[in-house]
């Protein structure tokens, strides 16, 4: 398993919000950087993959900045659309979208047409439970990825920003959450 370390494409789409990130910028990187080297172990990636994982990777959480909000979804999915549309990927907006929209879902994403949608769910859900929920990836391997890119407080920050939305919203504290 080799590491990608650094990705030209992550970093310089990243690069462009780093003052909408603010001090969650290098911590919000290396969680991307993590879910698509997760990706990566777990799926035979062809380049154009590669490209969907670097990109849904960079946007996924990005509406938590850009809107100020827990409820990041669509903020973050149109974020992404608005990228697409202006690098002329256009074709893969239908896609990037499950892939954003259906990363929080607890249960097997479904739909066998868009496989990448479910790959990247579940390397969003091993670094977010630090390896706990693992999908037969190797502790080793896991291990390998976090020691690479640290944590640098991003889970804390996201059980701080979640106690929040359990205070303001009680019925619905995760809309983010799927089943």
């Amino acid at each position: 398993m080799a590491i990608q370390e650094r990705i030209p494409l992550l970093e310089q789409i990243l690069d462009q919000w780093q003052g909408t990130i603010g001090s969650q910028y290098q911590p919000y990187k290396n969680h991307v950087y993590r879910v698509v080297n997760f990706c990566l172990i777990l799926h035979q990636s062809t380049q154009d993959d590669q490209e969907k994982f670097v990109i849904a990777g960079c946007f996924h959480d990005i509406g938590i900045w850009t809107d100020n909000t827990v409820d990041y979804l669509e903020p973050s999915i149109e974020v992404a659309k608005k990228y697409l549309q202006d690098n002329g990927k256009e074709q893969w907006s239908k896609e990037i979208e499950l892939m954003i929209d259906q990363h929080h879902k607890i249960r097997r994403y479904p739909d066998s047409k868009y496989p990448l949608v479910e790959v990247f769910r579940k390397a969003d859900w091993i670094d977010v439970s630090m390896g706990i929920r693992s999908f037969d990836l190797s502790k080793n391997d896991i291990q390998k990825v976090l020691d690479t890119f640290p944590n640098l407080g991003f889970h804390k920050n996201l059980l701080n920003l979640g106690k929040t939305e359990l205070l303001a919203h009680r019925r619905n504290p995760l809309p983010m959450i799927k089943w």
